[in-house]
Parts: structure tokens; C-alpha cells; sequence
């Protein structure tokens, strides 16, 4: 039976795809402030621009290609039960190879009605309007989770960690909650693995982490290596 290796990825992995994050620019998305395209609040203001915004990264997204973490991943699923939670709302993840992701934030290629959350539908790369209306007959929104909504996905996240032989974090700050909560549910002596440019302040009294300082394509194909050396 193959050991559990569960991963938490953020926007750092994508980023080295070319995808920009939420923290570059001082926490600007496209010139726009946060409040102002990614809340419910902005979504019933000005659902125009919401949705332009949104379209915007879905062709980003799409034309964006899986990079060397990406694959390493999915290689790793030869060796161990790879289970990858992800912040981030891009594909690059199913497209590097992996077969088992779970999205906590939403998935930019899928959209849903704003009367009946239950109707989602995979729209790929296409954009949508004002105007575009689900079965239901409710404008489709972006299949994201806003600030200030619920994270549906948080409870199978954290029942995951709780089964996790190996914890690996990459890409991520861990101070967006509830998703940097997550590393507290593993087991105490399963052993964790923080791949990013700086160690998250949260982890830097955690004696039980390993840092690996640097980008993930390239120190995440060296550590597969010792993982596979140790744990098989």
C-alpha cells in the first residue's frame, strides 16, 4: 500500500507558469483592488466588470502552461497516494498529470448560477456575460470562492491531512485562512516540507518543518528523489 503524500499548493507554483498572483502589485489583481472584483458585494455591483475580470484570467489560465513542478507531482503518483489541495483556481495541476485535486477555491474553467449554486457547468476557456443565464434561469457566476463566502471544500481538506504519511507545502504563504489552518491537522510526526523563495512566518517555530528556499520547478524534482529514497 503506498504512503499518503499530500500537497498543498498556492498561487507560487502557478506563478511559475506566468500566472500572476494575488500578491503582486501590493495585492492587486490586474490593477484592481481585491474588494472590487472578488467579493459578492462586487459581484452585485458591477457584475461587468467582475465577470470581464474573471474572463481575463480564464484565458490566462488556458493559454498558461504546466511547468516542471507540475510533472514532478504527477510523477510522484508512481511511488506514493499523491493527493493535491490547491489554492489556486487554474487547471495547471490536471494538466501536469495529476489524476487526484481537490480545489478549494474554485476552479476558473467552471462557472454556476447565482440562484442555484448546485448548477455548475465546465465552460473550458470561454468567457461569459452579463446576459448568460444557467437552466434555472440565474446569471452564471464565476465558480470561485469570494472573500467573504464559505469554503465548502475546507472539511474534506482537513479529513486528507489527518491521513498524511508526508505534508508538502509549495507556493504558498500560509496566511489565507482557513487553508493555512491546514498543516495543523497532520499528524505530529509525519514529516512536513515547505518548498518557497521565504519560509512563512507561521512555520519558522515549527521544528518538525523542512525548508527548501527556492523555486518549486527546480528544488521539487530533487526532493521526489530523497523522497523516494527514504520512504520506499
Amino acid at each position: 500500500m503506498k504512503k499518503s503524500l499530500v500537497v498543498l499548493t498556492g498561487a507560487g507554483i502557478s506563478a511559475e507558469s506566468g500566472l500572476k498572483t494575488f500578491r503582486d502589485g501590493n495585492g492587486l489583481w490586474e490593477n484592481h483592488k481585491v474588494e472590487d472584483v472578488a467579493t459578492p458585494e462586487a459581484f452585485a455591483a458591477n457584475p461587468a466588470l467582475v465577470l470581464k475580470f474573471y474572463n481575463e484570467r480564464r484565458k490566462a489560465a488556458a493559454e498558461a502552461k504546466p511547468n516542471a513542478a507540475h510533472k514532478t507531482l504527477a510523477e510522484l503518483e508512481e511511488y506514493f497516494d499523491v493527493k493535491i489541495i490547491t489554492q489556486n483556481v487554474d487547471d495547471l495541476h490536471e494538466r501536469g498529470g495529476s489524476s487526484n485535486v481537490l480545489h478549494l477555491h474554485g476552479e476558473l474553467s467552471k462557472v454556476r448560477s447565482d440562484v442555484n449554486p448546485s448548477e455548475i457547468i465546465d465552460i473550458g476557456s470561454k468567457p461569459i456575460n452579463v446576459g448568460d443565464k444557467g437552466k434555472c434561469g440565474g446569471q452564471l457566476r464565476p465558480h470561485i470562492v469570494w472573500f467573504g463566502e464559505a469554503v465548502p471544500m475546507i472539511e474534506p481538506s482537513i479529513e486528507i491531512c489527518e491521513q498524511a504519511a508526508i505534508f508538502l507545502v509549495i507556493g504558498t504563504s500560509l496566511q489565507v485562512y482557513p487553508a493555512a489552518g491546514l498543516i495543523r491537522y497532520v499528524p505530529r510526526n509525519s514529516p512536513k516540507y515547505i518548498i518557497d523563495k521565504v519560509l512563512p512566518a507561521s512555520a519558522q517555530n515549527d521544528k518538525n518543518i523542512v525548508f527548501l528556499e527556492g523555486a518549486a520547478s527546480v528544488v521539487l524534482p530533487d526532493l521526489k528523489k530523497k523522497l523516494i529514497e527514504e520512504f520506499l
